[in-house]
């Protein structure tokens, strides 16, 4: 079998799976050849200590690399600073994912839910491996699409493994939450998660235009329509959708080590039970949503000790509050710093409870230039984002 029968084989079986409810893109990905995108990646090594990667490096068409291309999972290309192509052989990489190709069958459900028509104009925001420009451009015409990415790198490897297999949609280098490239588009879809809803994207998106995004630190995938009132109206779609969020620097901000040290045995300024059980933030996610929505920026931290069967949740804030939650057969909150994290966290799961623990995706979504926001079912309860 020929190098170019084994790719188009796999990529039309990856086409088959991830387009089954969105048939309009099975031409797009069986004949796009994401192996060409996607040369090397980072493979998170198991029970490492600290957050290590690995290097995966294929040979060249191989069916190693062909596997791994056409399988519906995301491939981490970058590692902090460290992008897989820069990587020498045996470097592990250190650090938070800081770009990645993800999955074809999210990029699709995405793009399906956008649903550009001939000749409109997208943008794609997030750039990455160029996976997802390369599906826009093969459908809808190279000059209709422009991708950007903050990471010069990313944007002209792209350009140059697209235009290998004939695809030239516009790419730009820049910081996607300032200006844009144009001030017009019909169709914006971003695969970093922001916060806020930029509002170059609101003032470039045409009435009737559509905007597809995350917020960032939730899984909450939000669908709008811009209105002729300036408006872009819509809600949060049911299927979940994490990505990382739009950054400046090479890599994201360093997680709160030093919060931490305090927070992790040290006695607290207030010391109470709690308010009815402590939650499992990482089963229980709507709470964990809700809570960054209403106060945003606060890092959570678990751990269970088997010896006695104890779970310990904490709460981090850059300004130096901090919560412990210990449950077991005397559970107990030691909170400090300038706020009471833990109150704002049972705050937010009372007001949930009064609210019939209402479903996430029953949230209506309001965007403009001047301020956008998430709303509950009955309005009561506006999240800005």
């Amino acid at each position: 079998m020929t190098e170019a029968h084994a790719w188009a084989g796999a990529a039309r079986a990856l086409a088959d799976k991830v387009t089954a409810d969105a048939p309009g893109w099975h031409d797009a990905v069986s004949k796009t050849p994401r192996h060409k995108l996607v040369p090397r990646w980072w493979q998170r090594i198991p029970n490492s200590v600290t957050q290590e990667w690995e290097l995966v490096s294929p040979p060249e068409d191989s069916a190693e690399l062909l596997h791994a291309a056409y399988t519906d999972e995301t491939l981490v290309t970058r590692v902090g600073p460290t992008h897989a192509d820069h990587a020498a052989p045996g470097e592990h990489g250190k650090g938070d994912p800081t770009s990645s190709s993800t999955l074809p069958g999210l990029i699709v459900s995405m793009a399906h839910r956008l649903d550009v028509k001939r000749g409109q104009r997208v943008l794609d925001v997030g750039t990455g491996s160029g996976y997802s420009a390369g599906l826009f451009a093969h459908r809808f015409g190279d000059k209709n699409v422009t991708s950007v990415d903050v990471d010069p790198y990313l944007v002209e490897a792209a350009r140059n493994r697209l235009a290998e297999f004939g695809r030239t949609p516009r790419m730009e280098t820049i910081d996607a939450t300032g200006e844009l490239p144009d001030t017009e588009y019909d169709r914006i879809m971003a695969t970093v998660s922001v916060r806020p809803v930029p509002a170059s994207w609101l003032r470039a998106l045409r009435p009737g235009g559509r905007v597809v995004t995350t917020v960032a630190h939730t899984a909450l995938l939000i669908t709008a329509e811009m209105g002729t009132d300036g408006i872009a109206r819509g809600s949060v779609q049911p299927d979940p959708a994490t990505f990382m969020e739009t950054r400046r620097e090479a890599d994201y901000p360093g997680k709160l080590d030093g919060v931490f040290v305090t927070a992790r045995v040290r006695r607290g300024e207030d010391i109470r039970p709690p308010e009815g059980t402590i939650p499992d933030l990482w089963q229980e996610w709507p709470l964990r949503w809700l809570f960054e929505l209403d106060t945003p920026g606060v890092e959570t931290r678990a751990a269970t000790y088997p010896e006695d069967n104890r779970r310990v949740v904490w709460l981090l804030a850059a300004d130096g509050s901090w919560a412990r939650a210990e449950d077991g057969t005397s559970p107990l909150v030691h909170q400090g710093g300038p706020r009471g994290l833990w109150d704002a966290l049972e705050r937010v799961r009372t007001r949930w409870e009064e609210n019939n623990r209402f479903s996430l995706h029953s949230m209506r979504a309001e965007l403009s230039p001047e301020g956008s926001h998430l709303l509950s079912p009955d309005d009561s309860w506006r999240f800005d984002i």
